[in-house]
């Protein structure tokens, strides 16, 4: 029995590489070679009695990227197999692409071993994710559940409220009746506690915590 695929990455070299890779592997018939996800979804919606079996597809593409092309195929076929292959490991898009049910994820890095694993893995109905991808998502959520537990105190969420709004320093320190320096001390306090790295950080999270409606 032969599985049909479709590939989709806008870089040629690695798209040649693959497609070296299928030539040896008489499993495989690839259908369709794409440079971005909306050519995808147009075949697909145009060869909708085609039996695809798996799309295989990079992250960062023009016009339509891999998480799009995602959500766009799982929402019209949930039980379309989808593997991202990407040189992306940024926690937040593998949080999306698993939100999303894509059906693996492998790393560009990963051996010509490893990514024919995935494939079989995920056309016999289970998942596949590489020991990188999956540690990178553990530690995200693990980071995630540690600042929801994160209490502030009022008087933190006072001062975290007026730098959000762009107050100065001397500013909380008059409208709160502190010191100058026990708001600086108040502001380094916060970016170790929440982790972040300066005040667009702690912006961010005074946004987050809805602290400014």
């Amino acid at each position: 029995m032969k599985y049909n695929l479709i590939i989709a990455d806008d870089h040629k070299m690695f798209l040649d590489g693959l497609l070296s890779i299928f030539e040896s592997e008489e499993a495989y018939n690839i259908l369709l070679t794409a440079k971005n996800g909306a050519q995808v979804s147009k075949y697909i919606d145009i060869n909708n009695n085609e039996q695809i079996d798996l799309v295989i597809t990079d992250i960062t593409m023009p016009e339509m990227d891999g998480i799009a092309l995602t959500k766009t195929l799982k929402e019209k076929n949930n039980h379309l197999k989808i593997l991202a292959v990407s040189m992306h490991t940024n926690p937040d898009m593998i949080d999306t692409l698993i939100e999303s049910n894509v059906d693996g994820y492998v790393p560009k890095n990963a051996e010509k071993k490893e990514l024919l694993k995935a494939i079989e893995t995920i056309l016999k109905g289970d998942k596949y994710f590489s020991r990188e991808i999956t540690d990178i998502y553990m530690e995200n959520k693990f980071s995630k559940k540690k600042k929801e537990n994160i209490k502030l105190t009022q008087r933190e969420i006072d001062v975290i409220t007026l730098i959000a709004k762009e107050y100065t320093t001397q500013e909380i320190a008059d409208k709160l009746f502190l010191s100058k320096h026990t708001i600086e001390s108040y502001r380094k306090n916060l970016i170790a506690k929440l982790e972040v790295r300066n005040l667009a950080g702690l912006t961010k999270y005074a946004i987050k915590m809805k602290y400014l409606d």
